[in-house]
C-alpha cells in the first residue's frame, strides 16, 4: 500500500529538508525557555510570544512533513500552524506599535 501512486510525487530530499527545519525549530526552543525564566515581565512576555511562534512553526513543519510522508489527512495541522503563526505575528505587531506610541518621560 505504501507504493501506491499519489497525485503528487514529493522528492525524498524535501522530506529531509522539512525534518531538518523542524529540528532547527526545536533547537531554537532552548534560548526561548531560558528567557522565560527571567525576572523581567517584559522579557517574559516577549519570550511567551516567541514560544508561541516556535510552536506554530513546529505545527506548520510537522503538518507539512506528515501530509507529504504519511497521508493528506494531516494537512489540518499545517493550517492550524499557519493560523497560529499569523495570530502571533499580529499580536507582536500590535505590541510593538503600542510600545512605539508610548511616550517616554
Amino acid at each position: 500500500m505504501r507504493d501506491a501512486v499519489r497525485a503528487v510525487d514529493i522528492p525524498g530530499w524535501f522530506v529531509w529538508l522539512a525534518l531538518g527545519l523542524a529540528v532547527l525549530q526545536v533547537l531554537g526552543l532552548v534560548p526561548v525557555i531560558r528567557r522565560l525564566r527571567g525576572s523581567d515581565s517584559a522579557v517574559r512576555f516577549e519570550a511567551r510570544l516567541d514560544l508561541l511562534e516556535v510552536v506554530a512553526s513546529l505545527l506548520l513543519f510537522s503538518g507539512l512533513l506528515l501530509s507529504f510522508a504519511v497521508a493528506k489527512s494531516w494537512s489540518w495541522l499545517t493550517f492550524a500552524g499557519f493560523v497560529l503563526m499569523a495570530a502571533v505575528y499580529a499580536l507582536k505587531w500590535v505590541h510593538r506599535l503600542g510600545v512605539r506610541r508610548r511616550p517616554t518621560a
